[in-house]
């Protein structure tokens, strides 16, 4: 019987995964984008811009992820920006990462010697050129670990979007498990799916921090 009812809800749940994958995709890319400005706005010399970037990060750590896409999907309606769940989904959860996202990039840039960058400024460089070429690179594979701990905590709370009606993974479990009450055979199959996308995911990730940790080292 679990078999056979494996069988059966496998397909729509492998729909609700592709989901899974967009979604975290795309709250991936939005977080590195948003998380580099803001760590770049805390480290600048001027000191209001740092304090707005530092003010940002702790607001949006302050608030569960779950009241951020609320809001986002439900409140910004009121305002006159109407958004699809998915897309509420991907810019909430994009948005909630992005201020741990600038804490991974802020603690790799911190780490690069000022002496490097003095040395660059010798050679001509300035402000962008000496950020881009010099500090970003290094600070990049400083900061990889953490990065890609946050994508695979991205896999595991994209199931948060659910609320909001997304049918990722965790919302087709949901939707199969009350229309036909097998809960243990759906959400061990929801479990064993996240494990399938998430254990790849982090030895994916570990090869490339041994590969980027030996270029750096060469």
């Amino acid at each position: 019987m679990f078999l056979q009812n494996a069988l059966d809800f496998l397909p729509i749940l492998l729909k609700g995964a592709v989901v899974t994958v967009q979604v975290t995709a795309g709250s991936f890319l939005l977080s590195s984008v948003i998380g580099l400005l803001l760590a770049l706005m805390m480290v600048s010399k001027v000191r209001a811009i740092s304090l707005i970037a530092i003010g940002v990060v702790n607001v949006i750590r302050g608030l569960p992820i779950i009241v951020q896409l609320f809001y986002i999907y439900f409140v910004l309606p009121d305002f006159g920006i109407q958004l699809t769940a998915f897309q509420a989904g991907v810019i909430g959860l994009g948005i909630a990462y992005s201020a741990y996202q600038a804490e991974n990039f802020r603690a790799g840039i911190q780490a690069i010697h000022q002496g490097q960058i003095e040395a660059a400024e010798s050679l001509g460089m300035r402000g962008a050129m000496v950020m881009r070429r010099v500090v970003l690179p290094q600070a990049f594979r400083i900061a990889l670990p953490p990065y890609g701990n946050t994508l695979v905590m991205m896999l595991k709370d994209s199931s948060l979007v659910s609320t909001i009606t997304v049918a990722e993974m965790t919302r087709a479990g949901q939707l199969i498990a009350s229309s036909t009450f097998e809960n243990m055979t759906v959400y061990t199959l929801v479990a064993l799916l996240y494990l399938a996308l998430s254990l790849p995911l982090g030895y994916a990730l570990r090869r490339l921090e041994a590969r980027i940790g030996k270029r750096g080292k060469a």
